[in-house]
């Protein structure tokens, strides 16, 4: 129960719904008792007419009629009162869960977003979803169904007990017998429930991942020409999953014949001891049916025992799972006293920077220094892992050096509001990620008041504005799932837009141009030249085509430093510059 006492808190945040829930639960068993005792009355009032009545008599008939009227009345009275307070009960404690719910996955999904991007490394997204779907989903169990039926339970249970057992004691004992069995053999069932449920969600989860796969995956399927195999690999796994539903439904068939059998078994003690105490005059009839009222009324509540301990135990699991993300320290935040200027000059130093990748061990930079200039445009280059794309994810401060140190404007990026350091900052990432919106949502994403005329100008800028008219919708054309309706290249350009429509003071270019041709590439880097005008721009590439839109070249080697110039230098030297150089020729910007 450790794990599910951090709830406590959000217990206290409505602890008018719940306090009012609890109060209302009690009403409402007490409703549900009180009724036996007429029952019992009315009974024995026939009992009596029936016995006491020879010829035809008026009177007492007129009497047994208005007496059963009046317990008719009292009963549907207290029947009706019973249903307001369960309906109240439940408008309270399980609005509640549903609001603790709501709260829970609120904070799930904001302390996801403060995690370091090395946190998403070592979990898949799988799990993440579950923790925060279905782990909330079984918390939620527990803070309204089985908090609810826990105090009705109790109080139902302790009430009809007192009852029974100030009626007759004898009776009480022989009538409970078969409980505590009952309560065995369900909390058996439930656990047996549980396991084979787990089993199914699982299975349900590898479906649907498999689903999923095929879906994003369709194109390369269609050219590897392996629908059929796909198909059958699904066919397995609906198979199995069949399996284990069918292993579930067994179980399930189980339960309520058994609850009745052994509801049965308390019912017919109820009335053979009953009767007999009829019999021998201890008892008057109207005991018999109050007893198999009070045996009707506990069955639910005593056969609820064990569904609500295997709730809680899941429950204690899920919440467990949910708090060992809770509880992790985001490796990125910001200090207390932040940094967040409302002008930036864009001046950036990197200052003795070395990274490590903590899950991998490779070494992405050693001892890389650099000062680039307000305004300047600096293209990096160099062979695949040589440490280019490093430099943008620690600029922005997706994750923070092992050594040495990065500078904003004269200011440690330690020292900054995250929040505000990469809004300064457009980035175009290696590979570009769309929302599944509409493509004028995904280019004024960044920002909140984007017209449509400047959503049309900046993507004009990316000379993707020609593809986007080609659309039927334009500019309201749904991309799908990650951008899944786009070329690769049309994903770049939109992503390029993306990043300049914020008019950021620096913006990172990671490799923005791989998925283009070169007449387009040549198109947006013309427009780059003038966009860039005051904008400390970082251009990593590994294609040469940008190289005459810089004031200076960053060549790394195995995360090193090697060469820095501008390309009629760096070419006329024997490096790794000059080697790629000579390998893609590029004609375009020789003269540069």
């Amino acid at each position: 129960m450790k794990a599910l006492w951090t709830l406590n808190p959000y217990f206290w945040r409505y602890k008018w719904l719940l306090l009012s829930g609890i109060v209302f639960v009690l009403l409402s068993a007490a409703f549900s008792v009180f009724p036996a005792v007429y029952i019992r009355e009315a009974f024995d009032e026939v009992a009596g007419a029936i016995s006491g009545q020879g010829a035809a008599d008026s009177e007492r008939s007129l009497a047994l009629r208005n007496a059963l009227i009046l317990y008719s009345a009292l009963i549907l009275g207290l029947s009706v009162l019973k249903g307001v307070f369960t309906f109240l009960m439940r408008q309270t404690l399980i609005v509640m869960s549903r609001h603790i719910e709501f709260d829970l996955k609120n904070d799930i999904y904001t302390h996801y977003q403060k995690l370091d991007m090395g946190f998403y490394r070592r979990n898949s997204t799988g799990d993440l979803m579950n923790r925060i779907s279905e782990d909330v989903g079984r918390t939620r169990m527990y803070i309204g169904p089985a908090l609810m039926y826990t105090i009705n339970t109790a109080f139902a249970t302790g009430l009809t007990l007192f009852f029974m057992f100030r009626v007759d004691v004898r009776l009480s004992l022989l009538t409970l017998a078969p409980m505590p069995l009952l309560v065995w053999c369900i909390y058996r069932v439930s656990t047996l429930i549980n396991q084979r449920s787990h089993a199914v969600q699982s299975q349900q989860s590898a479906i649907s991942t498999l689903a999923q796969e095929t879906f994003s995956g369709l194109r390369v399927l269609k050219a590897f020409g392996l629908e059929s195999e796909q198909t059958e690999r699904y066919a397995e796994s609906a198979s199995r999953s069949f399996a284990q539903n069918e292993r579930l439904y067994r179980v399930n068939a189980l339960f309520m014949p058994l609850m009745l059998l052994l509801v049965g078994s308390s019912t017919l003690i109820a009335v053979w001891i009953g009767g007999q105490g009829v019999i021998e005059g201890r008892l008057s009839p109207g005991v018999i049916a109050e007893f198999v009222y009070y045996v009707n009324l506990l069955t639910w509540p005593i056969a609820s025992i064990g569904w609500v301990m295997s709730m809680v135990q899941r429950a204690e699991a899920s919440m467990q799972r949910i708090n060992d993300f809770l509880q992790i320290e985001p490796a990125i935040h910001s200090p207390e006293q932040a940094h967040a200027p409302t002008e930036f000059k864009g001046d950036i130093v990197f200052d003795g920077v070395s990274y490590t990748y903590p899950d991998s061990g490779i070494v992405a930079l050693k001892n890389f220094s650099a000062h680039i200039a307000p305004g300047e445009t600096i293209v990096v280059v160099g062979k695949t892992g040589s440490g280019k794309s490093t430099l943008g994810l620690l600029l922005n401060r997706v994750m923070d050096p092992n050594e040495g140190r990065i500078l904003v404007d004269g200011v440690d990026i330690r020292a900054w509001d995250v929040q505000a350091l990469r809004r300064a900052i457009g980035t175009v990432p290696q590979d570009a990620f769309l929302f599944s919106d509409s493509i004028a949502e995904n280019i004024a994403f960044g920002t909140t008041d984007s017209s449509r005329a400047s959503i049309e100008e900046y993507a004009a800028l990316a000379d993707v504005a020609d593809d986007i008219q080609g659309f039927p919708k334009g500019y309201d054309t749904i991309v799908g799932e990650r951008g899944v309706t786009l070329s690769g290249g049309q994903k770049q350009r939109v992503s390029i837009a993306r990043a300049l429509i914020k008019k950021p003071p620096m913006l990172v270019l990671d490799d923005a141009l791989s998925a283009v041709d070169t007449e387009t590439e040549v198109n947006i880097l013309t427009g780059l030249r003038e966009k860039l005008h005051g904008v400390t721009a970082i251009l990593i590439t590994q294609r040469l085509s940008c190289v005459h839109l810089a004031d200076r070249i960053y060549v790394l080697e195995d995360g090193r430093l090697t060469q820095e110039g501008t390309h009629s230098q760096l070419v006329q030297v024997e490096g790794i510059y000059s080697e790629l150089y000579a390998l893609q020729n590029p004609d375009t910007w020789s003269a540069a």
